[in-house]
Order: C-alpha cells, then structure tokens, then sequence
C-alpha cells in the first residue's frame, strides 16, 4: 500500500466552555489516499465537521487541538509555524465552507475575491490574476462576465460553485468540503455533486467530504467514515455500507432514507437522541440508543475492529465476527 496523502491519527479537539471541558473528537482516526473520495458522515454534533476543519488547523477559540497526529504527504500539519500554514492551506489543501452566501463578501465582486486568492498568495500579478479568475469561473461553468458581479446577484447553486472555483485556485491536492449542498435544492445539490466529481477526476485532487446525509455520500465517496458522539464508529468502502454497514449505528441511517429503486419498505428510524458531549456515556456511546447493546456496551470502550478490505469498526459485538471475504 502506498503512503497516504493525508493520516489522521488519534485526533482529539476540546473545546473550552462554562461548563467545564468538552471533547469533540475523541481519538478519530483515517487516511486518505491519493486522488480518493473519502467522506465523513453522521448527526449533527458527530464531530465530523470539526475534525475536518482540525486537519487545516483552521479552529478558533474556544477549540483547542488536545491530542494526536495529522501528517500531510508525510509532514506534521499540527507542527507547523505560521509561515509553513500559509503556504499549506489553500495551495496544498482548501475547504469549500457549509455556505455559501456566508462565506463570500457580500460587499466586493466575485472578481475581486477570486483574484485575491492569487495575489495574497503573491502567485500571479493583478492582471494575470485577473485572467486566471476568468478561467475558474469557465472551469464551474460560470459566464466569466459574471466577475462583477455581487453574491447576492447569484443564485445559491453559482455561489457554491464560485466557492468551489476559490478553493481550487492553487490547484491543490486535497479538497475539503464541508456539507456543500446545504440549503440547496435537489436539482441544484445534483449538479454540484456532478461537478465536484467531474473536476476530481479531471485535476485528480482527493476529496475528504462532510455530510449528515449517508444516502447522498454513497453516491459520491470510495470510502465512508461514520462518526458517532465525537467517536469512529465505522470505517468502510461504499459499496459495503450500501449493503447496510456492520455497526448497529451505521445499519440505523442507512435505514432510515428511502431507496430509489426497489419495493417500498417502512423506513425505520433511531430511537431516542445524541448524548450530551458534556457527559457522555460510559462504554459504547451509542448503546443507550442501539437495540442490540449487551451490559458489555455500557461498561467498556469498543475496539476497532477489522471486518475485512479497509472496513473497520468499533462495536463490541463484532468483536469475534470472521471478517468478510469480498469487502
């Protein structure tokens, strides 16, 4: 196997609150390899979003980065100075942010903002950047007229793919997306996927992408990561989770949205809620919701266990399962 592009390793991320210290990510660990779509899904609060961000260093107070490794093309990411961040972050690695209207300037030009991805990078002079932002905008399908154009002169969809073009700028290797179709219709969530995967096989970047919804991951990810309560519960190719997954959390969402195709089945949801991360439970944090947890579930943390071909998970009932032939 060869070395991945990015290994997360242990990740831990506090953050500091009124009420004491809480842990986000709690030991999480991946790699991602060259060129590959790995996605990283679970409930709101999973911590799946924080990690992402925690690969970028890119958390503010109250976060704080407590433990673990993350090695980017073999250097240590949360090592590096200020300088070493710069030149890191957008030319080797970007993220497309949860929104869109957010996180573009409402009060300059499209133009304006991606020209000054090359020009604070002092990779292009202002002319040449000039030229270069009319070729990303090309490059999402987007009429290079619209450079003076405002955001909110845009409908959601282009402001996603602008968002997408500022990311790609520098070409980078690794492409962080952090639930990009959110508030985005059907239609318009369809297109952006197709595009995202159009551009990836086109310039060859490896995705790491964040979603609360499995349904739409599967569709898009070689691999699939499933976070419960700040912990991994299950780490699989996506054709083995489109089977139902082996941990009763992961069995639990793929349950719970309806197949396109196929006889119509009563979807079956996950009882009861998220643990409050300021307390959570002892043992396996899912097994106060899981219906098959055992009194071994509440009193000891879960191992991570191989099932087979780069599927993982960490329950205590598949403990002693042999481990698949054909993942």
């Amino acid at each position: 196997m060869p070395d991945p592009l990015l290994s997360v390793r242990d990740l831990r991320v506090d953050y500091i609150t009124n009420h004491g210290i809480v842990r986000a990510v709690d030991g999480v660990s991946f790699d991602l390899a060259e060129g590959e779509v790995l996605g990283l899904a679970g409930e709101s609060g999973s911590g799946k979003s924080t990690a992402a961000q925690a690969v970028l260093r890119m958390l503010g107070p109250p976060a704080v980065i407590s433990g673990g490794e993350v090695l980017f093309d073999g250097r240590d990411v949360l090592a590096m100075d200020d300088a070493e961040l710069r030149k890191f972050r957008w030319r080797e690695a970007s993220l497309v942010f949860q929104s869109a209207m957010n996180a573009l300037n409402p009060v300059i030009t499209i133009g304006e903002q991606l020209t000054d991805v090359y020009i604070a990078q002092r990779v292009a002079t202002p002319s040449k950047a000039e030229a270069r932002a009319r070729k990303l905008l090309e490059l999402v399908e987007i009429d290079p007229d619209r450079m003076d154009s405002f955001a909110h002169e845009l409908s959601g969809g282009m402001r996603q793919r602008v968002i997408i073009a500022m990311a790609l700028a520098l070409e980078p290797r690794l492409l962080i997306m952090d639930e990009p179709t959110t508030a985005l219709d059907v239609v318009v969530e369809r297109d952006i996927l197709g595009k995202i995967k159009q551009l990836q096989q086109q310039l060859g970047f490896a995705v790491l992408f964040i979603s609360h919804d499995l349904s739409l991951m599967l569709s898009l990810c070689d691999r699939v990561g499933v976070l419960y309560a700040g912990k991994l519960a299950e780490l699989a190719p996506a054709q083995s989770l489109r089977r139902g997954g082996q941990h009763p959390y992961t069995r639990g969402l793929t349950a719970s949205f309806p197949s396109l195709r196929g006889p119509r089945r009563v979807l079956q949801g996950i009882g009861g809620t998220p643990p409050d991360m300021r307390a959570p439970p002892s043992g396996c944090r899912f097994h106060p919701r899981c219906p098959d947890a055992v009194d071994q579930c509440g009193q000891s943390v879960p191992s991570v266990t191989p099932l087979g071909h780069a599927h993982l998970a960490a329950c205590h009932l598949l403990e002693s399962q042999p481990t698949e032939t054909g993942a």
